[in-house]
């Protein structure tokens, strides 16, 4: 397996590699204009195909924040070109590990000593390799042990990768460079957080233990003093990835199974706690034997606060949602329509976020819900594809929403994608929205 040796860790190592994959790109983009005189119908997808490689590349060895970057944007299915989409969901438990030597050099940095003075027996050759850590088995007490280990320099680079990054993502979703600073802002201090497995270690046992009546959850024991704040020690649970165990081909009631944990999980936590695992990709679950679904990595918790959960979840009501009164109103509590809007722009946007909203609160006007329905799938991809060229969105001020758009969206595109990967039905009864409103 490749193994990494070093990771540039000072902003200009990173600014220089990241200068190489542009230089890279600009030369995809040439071959691409050639191509697309001899070769018109290939010529686009042989782009994307290209850049994803180059970008992916370019950004796996960096690791933190620029990869944190990547397997955000897998998330992104209804929004980027599959290609990017296959290539980037690599970052989320696929990339190269860091080698044995620096690993060693890493733990003694932090304990004092090598991880086999402290361990009856140490991996040093990593299991899975993610983007802000990696992971290695390990023994002591009898028990077997998964041991997280994050990569030099991470936490250090955070604010000079998201400056380097955010003029991609600015280009990507059409943020203006106006009023942006409380997005990035928003990033930035869970970027912090998911670097701080002190933090993490405390999250782990709050959810576990608040979690654990949910049916068909299980969660690791966590072990603070074989823990710090970059290494962070938990019992090693045995399972398949949530996207390899689909590939498995489960029957439709084992899939309902795992997918009605999911589910409950993630209403449990956003209606009764407030605060929420926002990080829901195919490589923080595992599925064990028993068809349990086993809930991994709790480094990026959203905290929902009232003044969002509130107008958020009363717009996933019908009556709410068709009342024009209730619904301007609660579009300007969530900063979707802002005062010094133009008539245009409030009719624009209260339409638009009528027709996404209308789509996305779906599975809650139901006692149950199949995410296997194509159909939604189908309308929520071209409802992206559409905004996303939409000359006239562009010429607006886009910079729409509240700070906490950002990591509750992702919640629920991430949650609505593995529940469609397992092509389940689920009960949403329990739990529901009208009973927390």
């Amino acid at each position: 397996m490749e193994t990494i040796d070093r990771i540039p860790t000072s902003k200009i190592q990173r600014a220089s590699k990241l200068i190489t994959t542009g230089v890279k790109i600009g030369g995809n983009y040439l071959k691409y204009y050639g191509e697309k005189i001899t070769n018109p119908e290939s010529a686009r997808d042989n782009l994307n195909t290209n850049n994803a490689e180059d970008i992916y590349d370019g950004l796996k060895n960096l690791k933190g924040s620029a990869l944190k970057f990547a397997q955000m944007l897998s998330m992104e299915k209804n929004f980027l070109p599959q290609a990017y989409v296959e290539k980037f969901s690599l970052s989320q438990f696929s990339v190269p590990p860091l080698s044995a030597p620096l690993v060693i050099k890493t733990f003694k940095k932090y304990f004092g000593k090598a991880p086999s003075e402290m361990f009856d027996t140490f991996d040093a050759n990593a299991i899975n390799a993610a983007s802000i850590g990696q992971v290695h088995k390990a023994t002591a007490e009898g028990k077997d042990l998964a041991v997280k280990i994050q990569y030099p320099g991470v936490a250090e680079s955070i604010s000079s990768d998201l400056a380097l990054v955010k003029p991609i993502a600015m280009s990507m979703f059409n943020i203006q460079a106006k009023d942006s600073d409380k997005y990035f802002t928003e990033v930035e201090t869970k970027l912090f957080e998911e670097t701080n497995y002190t933090l993490e270690l405390a999250q782990s046992n709050e959810v576990a233990k608040a979690c654990a009546h949910i049916p068909n959850l299980v969660f690791p024991k966590y072990y603070k003093q074989y823990s710090c704040e970059r290494v962070l020690t938990m019992d090693w649970m045995t399972g398949k990835h949530l996207s390899e165990w689909v590939k498995t081909k489960p029957s439709q009631e084992s899939a309902n199974k795992v997918a009605q944990a999911l589910w409950d999980f993630y209403m449990f936590q956003v209606h009764e706690l407030k605060k929420v695992h926002a990080d829901p990709h195919p490589g923080n679950f595992l599925v064990d034997a028993e068809e349990n679904l086993i809930a991994i990595d709790f480094g990026c918790m959203k905290q929902i606060p009232d003044s969002f959960y509130r107008p958020y979840f009363e717009l996933a009501e019908t009556r709410n949602l068709n009342d024009p009164a209730v619904y301007k109103e609660k579009l300007y509590e969530l900063e979707i329509l802002l005062a010094k809007d133009t008539h245009a722009e409030i009719v624009y946007f209260s339409n638009l976020f009528y027709e996404i909203l209308s789509l996305l609160t779906q599975p809650f006007q139901s006692d149950t819900f199949d995410f296997s329905d194509e159909q939604f799938f189908g309308k929520l991809a071209a409802i992206g594809e559409r905004y996303a060229n939409d000359k006239e969105l562009r010429k607006m001020n886009v910079n729409r929403g509240s700070k906490h758009f950002i990591y509750i969206n992702r919640t629920f595109f991430g949650l609505f994608s593995l529940l469609h990967d397992l092509k389940a039905t689920v009960s949403t009864t329990q739990f529901a929205v009208e009973k927390q409103v």
